[in-house]
């Protein structure tokens, strides 16, 4: 008697996990550095929270759309491969045959063996055996424009939020220090959380995150220091 063993794999969540953690990073450093820039610059108050709702509001609808189009992009390309994978499978199914085969002895099969498996999967799903192992199109990674969209858009609202609400109970004389160890602290833990949902170590996500993030902020302290002398 079969019993299904079913398991449960991390490369499942890659689909929305990467646009989530794309768009909270994304989030968390632009705006961070957006309103660091303008406080920098001698901004007053009210104008650099205006500042930090319009980079929230502006970066949430362009990772939506960002997303939407690269996705939809891949979505495209996969779309047209099965395709043409399917015209070659209904005018010349022997060659695809052969081709599955060759495919399965580069993975370690013999001939004999490589002919059979590809004899019987292409019997039960022709189209899927050679999305799968020909064109590496899978269920898990296949491409979803509109999960990747919404996933980076709210994701990156969540993350701009953390800093802004720093900004609001912060005093203007100590926003950019304060707002600085801040994101940092915020980067740290989104990049631990990352990788432990990703099953990598915590430790390298917090640096490489966080690291970045410092980066990007100093440039743009620098340069809303510059712009704020210079004017």
């Amino acid at each position: 008697m079969y019993i299904e063993h079913r398991e449960r794999h991390l490369i499942k969540r890659i689909g929305w996990l990467r646009a989530a953690v794309l768009g909270a990073n994304d989030g968390i450093i632009s705006t961070s550095s957006l309103l660091i820039g303008v406080a920098t610059a001698h901004t007053s108050y009210r104008g650099i929270l205006v500042a930090g709702i319009a980079g929230l509001i502006a970066g949430a609808m362009s990772m939506a759309a960002g997303e939407y189009i690269s996705v939809s992009s891949q979505a495209d390309t996969e779309k047209a491969d099965l395709k043409r994978e399917k015209m070659e499978l209904e005018t010349d199914a022997a060659s695809e045959l052969k081709e599955l085969a060759s495919i399965y002895v580069k993975r370690g099969l013999e001939l004999s063996l490589a002919k059979q498996v590809a004899s019987q999967l292409m019997a039960h799903d022709a189209l899927g055996a050679h999305a799968r192992d020909e064109l590496g199109i899978s269920e898990i990674l296949i491409a979803r424009p509109y999960q990747a969209a919404f996933s980076s858009a709210f994701s990156f609202t969540g993350g701009a939020l953390l800093p802004l609400l720093v900004t609001i109970i912060t005093p203007t004389f100590y926003l950019v220090p304060i707002l600085s160890i801040m994101t940092i602290l915020f980067l740290a833990m989104l990049g631990g959380l990352a990788s432990k949902a990703g099953g990598s170590s915590m430790k390298t996500g917090s640096f490489r995150v966080a690291l970045w993030g410092s980066i990007a902020m100093l440039i743009s302290a620098g340069i809303g220091s510059f712009l704020g002398i210079a004017i």
